[in-house]
C-alpha cells in the first residue's frame, strides 16, 4: 500500500483527475497549497505597487492505493499534468504501514477497495 501525492498545477486539475478516473482510482483527495520549486521569480503589478510572487498557486492530490495501482496512478498523474514546462508539479510515494476504513473497520487492502466495486484491475494508461 502506497501514499501517492501529487503537487500540479491548479489548471491541469480536470485532466489529472479524469486520467486517475480512467485507471480505476476514484478514492482521492484535494487541497489547495502554495510553494516554490524550479520556476523563476515573477513581479507582478498589484495596487500601483511592484510585488514579487515567491510562491505559486498549487493543488495537492493525495491516494491511498494498493500495489497493482501505484504504476497506473502514476502514469496518469503524469499524463495529465505534464505541460512541458517548469513548475509541472511533482509525485511523491510513500509506504503505508496500516489503513483502516472508519465505516466498516476494514483494514488495509480491503479498506482501499472503493466501496461500489470488489475487483477491479488498473488500466494501462
Amino acid at each position: 500500500m502506497k501514499l501517492i501525492t501529487a503537487v500540479v498545477r491548479p489548471e491541469r486539475v480536470q485532466q489529472v483527475k479524469e486520467a486517475l478516473f480512467q485507471a480505476g482510482i476514484s478514492g482521492l483527495t484535494l487541497s489547495k497549497v502554495s510553494g516554490h520549486g524550479g520556476e523563476q521569480e515573477v513581479i507582478e503589478h498589484y495596487r500601483g505597487r511592484r510585488v514579487m510572487v515567491e510562491f505559486r498557486e498549487k493543488v495537492e492530490f493525495k491516494m491511498a492505493v494498493s500495489e497493482p495501482f501505484v504504476e497506473a496512478a502514476i502514469a496518469a498523474i503524469q499524463a495529465g499534468a505534464r505541460t512541458g514546462e517548469v513548475g509541472d508539479g511533482k509525485i511523491f510515494v510513500q509506504t503505508l504501514d496500516r489503513v483502516i476504513r472508519i465505516r466498516t473497520g476494514e483494514q488495509d487492502n480491503a479498506a482501499l477497495t472503493p466501496v461500489n466495486e470488489t475487483t477491479k484491475t488498473p488500466i494501462p494508461v
